[in-house]
């Protein structure tokens, strides 16, 4: 058995979890930039955090086999002062440069304010101006429809974004069907109390299909599992699905995504 997990906070996770998830089949994974567990108070805190992750978490992950790859941005929970928000964007194209990274992400709303979508934008058209992929956060439970409408629809008033070089991640059953009718990528988070649990995903797979779609455990500071994707491919096991669905949805599809970067490659092929 064989994945990816294409939305992991590695940095938040113990050296183990990386020994577990190569144990568990994990071939590689992707970390989306995000909330460190505090707010930063500068914008070098950012750098430093950049720095952790096109440096450190690459050569943690090669121990254990496990290819690490990144994107970066300034979060939306960070992102309601826009002076700083600022500060942070103009450090982001330096980084860009670097060999594990694939575009801008997680970028997205927290609670939809005018200051969030307003960073949004401004990354979007970073994105843009250097041809990145783009990895997007929906914020939560109640805010999350209207977040979601509100990000797609920003990303199609940029006018220069390719839906199908976007994920939108956190997808939960009131929201992968507006994403997937727009043309873009939808991701499943599995947590243990929030967002899709292995067995939701499962049945959002049996109603919405297996095309443009993926897994990921995103692993953060809150209750979360790591091997959170290899659970949902046991769940898909014991449905009755086949091995060729099971491997499309959690290899075979963030492969193809990912692929849309030339750095995304693979030293062992699926």
């Amino acid at each position: 058995m064989r994945y990816i997990d294409p939305h992991i906070h590695m940095v938040s996770r113990s050296t183990d979890d990386y020994q577990r998830m190569a144990l568990a089949g994990c071939i590689a994974v992707t970390e989306p930039a995000f909330w460190a567990g505090y707010d930063r108070s500068s914008a070098q805190g950012f750098f430093d955090y950049f720095r952790l992750l096109t440096e450190v978490e690459p050569r943690r992950a090669a121990q254990y086999g496990i290819q690490h790859f990144t994107w970066l941005c300034i979060n939306p929970k960070e992102a309601d002062d826009p002076g700083f928000a600022r500060e942070v964007i103009k450090i982001i194209p330096e980084f860009l440069k670097c060999p594990t990274v694939l575009g801008i992400g997680e970028i997205g709303l927290n609670k939809n304010t005018k200051n969030e979508l307003t960073i949004l934008e401004e990354q979007i058209e970073l994105a843009a101006n250097h041809d990145q992929l783009i990895l997007v956060h929906t914020p939560h439970l109640e805010d999350k429809r209207k977040g979601t409408l509100l990000i797609m629809d920003a990303l199609q008033n940029q006018g220069q974004i390719d839906p199908g070089r976007v994920l939108i991640d956190h997808v939960e059953e009131h929201t992968v069907e507006l994403v997937l009718d727009r043309g873009f990528w939808a991701g499943m988070t599995l947590y243990p109390d929030t967002k899709c649990t292995p067995q939701r995903a499962a049945d959002i797979i049996e109603v919405y299909g297996n095309e443009r779609i993926w897994m990921n455990s995103a692993g953060d500071w809150g209750p979360s599992d790591p091997l959170a994707v290899p659970k949902a491919r046991l769940e898909m096991t014991r449905r009755g699905h086949s091995s060729a669905s099971i491997d499309k949805v959690t290899l075979e599809n963030p492969q193809d995504f990912l692929s849309q970067s030339p750095r995304f490659q693979l030293t062992e092929s699926p």
